[in-house]
């Protein structure tokens, strides 16, 4: 029985399945839908085929013999999408995971060394089939060699077969015969055309009839149609050339084994190292194809549970000097027990009380690759004499993951307090490592850093995620229910850090950003903790009037809406509102979707300025979600303490910026006066004051110094009214004569210019038409020259390094600069530009908080660092140190960084945070 051969044109078949299927990302941003559409087109042939060999072609990104012919006659071909491009390298890395042979050949293209492989291969006896979706190909099709041309489509995959005979009975010609009917109608593929005139139908005819085009030539003046006849003769060479073009040869010099493409079964192909990147990609309907599990690494061989005290100091006394990682494990509510085996092996509980002091469930340690070893709470190994043996520890670096929840959990009985011995406290916080904040550095884009993430990326190691070791259990149900899995999992929680600390620190001093993680980020989240800690105070009885002041004015708005409208209805109703505004009242701009006409907001804020009732629709919008979120949210949240204690995201933003959640504190809408008004129900404790200071116009003073712009700089050293001075500019009139319009005209371009405004995005703020928008920003940069050059070359930077930087060196990966849809590279473009200002802006406030939160407790103040919202840092003061927490915050705020301007600060004081603002 003949043996049989699968060739495979690799990239054809990637572009097949990248234009076939949906985009797909994985977690890492990588673009994933051309390599999970290949393999399945792949398996589908294999299980057809069950072959004996199977080879990949790919074309080399050098100059080929057809690319040189081609450029010297036409130019270039058509260049391959970014997103496309950049998943070759990882298809070829998941068909060497596979064990799949790849032949490439630098001067030669994927076609000829298919076709040479093919021919030897039918020489040696073999059958040979070749998938591509390349009609070209069918040149090559004999009767032994069988030509495959697949068609992706979201139902699955479908696929034509071409022998030799099919193709004389599909095109009327022979595969060789084929070749001249390309050379005829030309490829648009490849962005050439034969013999203007002559389109497939007519060159299949004529070829059936005559041959070849040299016979085509030949008889050209008894041809029909006339024009067919005069354009073979005008347009010979070009017919010459496409043949040749269209040629795909079979004698390339490439060296080939067929031994070395040879599997015994598909299911060579089901590797572990396959499994594993196809887990990575997150191919999850591909994972049960592999008939081999996931020789996940096993950890429970490594694990050692510590019950007894002296066992515990001895582990603590080897650890000394050494880079260790830890993970406290918290017990969620305060009970707790002894766990115990059954005569029948099962984990229980005795001694349940629920007045117990322990707080933890013991402590995950890591100091060697070969060891993990659990210290349980137990046998008089308690909560606090963990968290001492960790606080005494002089080993060299603690590694953990999610440190500002570690550090809190040390700081719950006093252990880590910065109040007793400052210098003490900051050697101690030097020696953290946040293998979640180091993730979240390298790609800040992804949004969450889960161990499991981090175990793939950084130590190779695949685990399963959280889900799937709890499901729907929390931590304390599993040491309930499961001790050893639990133990298994939280060993995780230090092995894993551990593992992937060294690649972690190499990849950030290779990015330049160890000193921004050692400075900045490191220490930020102790400061985190300690704001955490602290919360804020709410006065429930102010929130429950505010929640009436607001039901006032939403029922006032309501009823205006009505009048407005001639009718009531139900505002809340998207559908109910597109028919009243835009068939009722006939506003523009109506946007039909499926439902209905949308009443989005950026549909709504282009009319607000002409038509009043969308104005109050957008502040009854606001006001319903102060009602729900604040007034009767906050509710929620307020602890036994009568204080909100916020959590602080540092790693969900992009650029750099904190956000807040649980509640969001940082999210208060602030332009309408009831929205400010929230800020009354949170005040100062007795004999407390609130300060607040906000950095006054940061983005566009750190634009000034990046930019260099003198009249920027100038305007800002000689404190002029920097929005007064940019209308006076681009406006044309004295500084004096500038009117308050043209202010609040110019403030909108000083602002919008930082996050790349659009003359679209313009004219919508301002009400004004596009022109003029466009206009505005024509003079902006025509009066600040260099701001125009400093954003350009943003762009033109994050396009060749593929990321934009800060001062702090901190990265933003600008993928959407590579995309192949216009509206995202646009939005690219303005991510590129307001990336590195509104990140340094990010970095400084960060910055500040660290000066700041580390002289109140250098200095032995009782004042405390509360909240920081985007620019604004607020104090609950003692109101005997009032006067040194102002300097504080002047000295160091001002402080943070050194620019070409002077950092600028504002700063009030109130009994609550609306005075204090």
């Amino acid at each position: 029985m003949s043996k049989k051969l699968v060739l495979i044109d690799g990239h054809s078949i990637l572009n097949r399945a990248y234009y076939g299927l949906p985009d797909l990302t994985n977690a890492q941003g990588l673009h994933t839908n051309a390599v999970y559409g290949f393999i399945n087109i792949m398996f589908k042939i294999l299980e057809e085929e069950k072959p004996d060999y199977i080879t990949v072609a790919f074309d080399v990104h050098a100059p080929t013999f057809r690319h040189k012919m081609f450029e010297e006659y036409k130019g270039n071909r058509k260049s391959m999408d970014e997103e496309l491009r950049q998943q070759v390298p990882l298809m070829k890395k998941m068909l060497t995971a596979m064990g799949v042979k790849i032949i490439e050949l630098a001067g030669y293209e994927a076609d000829d060394l298919l076709g040479t492989i093919a021919n030897r291969a039918e020489k040696e006896g073999m059958n040979v089939s070749i998938i591509s979706g390349d009609r070209d190909l069918l040149q090559l099709a004999t009767d032994k060699v069988l030509i495959r041309i697949p068609k992706t489509k979201r139902t699955g995959t479908e696929i034509e077969n071409y022998f030799a005979s099919d193709v004389k009975e599909a095109y009327g010609v022979t595969p060789k015969e084929f070749i001249d009917v390309k050379a005829l109608q030309g490829d648009s593929s490849d962005n050439f055309s034969g013999v203007p005139g002559i389109g497939e139908k007519t060159a299949k005819t004529l070829v059936a009839e005559y041959g070849s085009i040299e016979k085509i030539h030949e008889n050209a003046a008894i041809i029909k149609p006339p024009r067919a006849s005069k354009n073979i003769v005008e347009y010979w060479e070009d017919a010459v050339l496409c043949k040749k073009l269209a040629t795909i040869l079979t004698d390339a010099p490439i060296e080939y084994n067929f031994e070395d493409a040879k599997i015994d079964s598909i299911s060579d192909l089901y590797t572990q190292d396959a499994y594993l990147l196809c887990k990575e990609l997150e191919f999850k309907n591909l994972l049960n194809r592999f008939d081999a599990k996931e020789e996940s690494f096993n950890i429970s061989e490594l694990i050692e549970v510590v019950e007894t005290i002296e066992k515990a100091d001895k582990i603590f006394e080897e650890i000394k000097d050494k880079n260790i990682a830890f993970y406290l494990v918290k017990r969620e509510n305060n009970s707790v027990g002894q766990f115990n085996q059954d005569s029948n092996g099962q984990l229980g509980l005795f001694d349940f009380s629920t007045d117990s002091k322990e707080d933890l469930f013991g402590l995950s340690l890591t100091y060697s690759k070969d060891k993990v070893y659990f210290i349980e709470v137990c046998n008089g190994i308690t909560s606090d004499y963990l968290r001492n043996k960790i606080k005494e520890t002089t080993a060299n670096k603690l590694i953990t993951r999610d440190v500002k929840s570690q550090v809190k959990l040390l700081e719950q009985t006093g252990v880590l307090n910065p109040a007793e011995d400052f210098e003490k406290y900051v050697a101690y916080r030097s020696k953290f490592v946040d293998a979640s904040i180091a993730s979240y550095l390298i790609n800040p884009t992804i949004g969450e850093y889960p161990l499991d993430d981090i175990a793939k990326s950084f130590a190779g190691i695949m685990i399963p995620t959280q889900k799937e070791f709890f499901g729907k259990e929390t931590i304390d149900d599993m040491f309930s229910s499961n001790k050893n899995k639990a133990i298994e999992y939280v060993a995780y929680e230090s092995y894993i850090p551990f593992m992937a600390n060294d690649n972690l620190i190499a990849r950030l001093q290779n990015d330049n950003m160890l000193e921004l993680f050692e400075k900045v980020e490191m220490p930020l989240a102790f400061v985190l903790a300690s704001m955490e800690k602290e919360g804020i105070i709410l006065d429930a009885q102010a929130l429950k009037e505010y929640s009436s002041n607001l039901d006032e004015g939403i029922l006032k708005l309501q009823k205006s809406i009505y009048e407005k409208a001639g009718e009531e209805f139900n505002i809340n109703s998207p559908k109910q509102l597109g028919v009243i505004l835009f068939e009722k009242l006939a506003l523009p701009n109506a946007k039909k979707t499926k439902t209905g006409y949308s009443t989005s907001a950026d549909i709504l804020d282009g009319l607000k300025a002409q038509y009043p009732i969308v104005s109050e629709i957008l502040e009854y919008r606001q006001l319903t979600k102060l009602k729900s979120t604040y007034a009767d949210g906050l509710r929620n949240y307020i602890e036994e303490d009568n204080r909100v204690r916020t959590t602080f995201n540092q790693t969900v933003t992009a650029t750099g910026r904190l956000s807040s959640t649980e509640p969001n504190l940082q999210n208060i809408p602030i332009r309408i006066e009831l929205g400010k008004q929230i800020r009354k129900v949170f005040h100062a404790k007795e004999g407390y004051v609130f300060v607040d200071s906000d950095y006054s116009q940061i983005e566009l003073r750190v634009l000034a110094h990046l930019s260099e712009d003198e009249k920027l700089i100038d305007a800002y050293k000689h404190g002029k009214d920097i929005h007064r001075s940019t209308a006076s500019l681009v406006f044309g009139v004295p500084f004096d004569e500038v009117t308050s319009l043209q202010r609040r005209n110019a403030k909108a371009v000083n602002f919008g210019i930082v996050y790349g405004i659009s003359s679209f995005g313009l004219s919508k703020d301002l009400g004004i038409s596009r022109k003029d928008a466009s206009e505005y920003i024509k003079n902006y940069f025509e009066q600040y020259p260099k701001i125009k050059k400093y954003l350009d070359s943003c762009i033109e930077r994050a396009k060749e390094k593929k990321y934009a930087l800060t001062m702090f060196n901190r990265r933003r990966p600008m993928v959407e600069l590579e995309s192949s849809n216009f509206m995202t590279r646009q939005f690219g473009e303005r991510v590129a530009m307001n990336s590195p200002i509104q990140g340094t802006a990010a970095d400084i406030i960060k910055i500040a908080m660290i000066r700041v939160h580390d002289r109140i407790f250098k200095e032995k103040l009782e004042s405390r660092l509360l909240l920081q919202v985007h620019d604004e840092l607020l104090i609950e003061a003692k109101e005997s140190e009032l006067e040194e927490v102002k300097k504080i915050l002047k000295e160091e705020m001002q402080g943070a960084a050194q620019l070409s301007v002077d950092l600028e600060i504002d700063t009030q004081v109130g009994k609550n945070w609306y005075d204090a603002h």
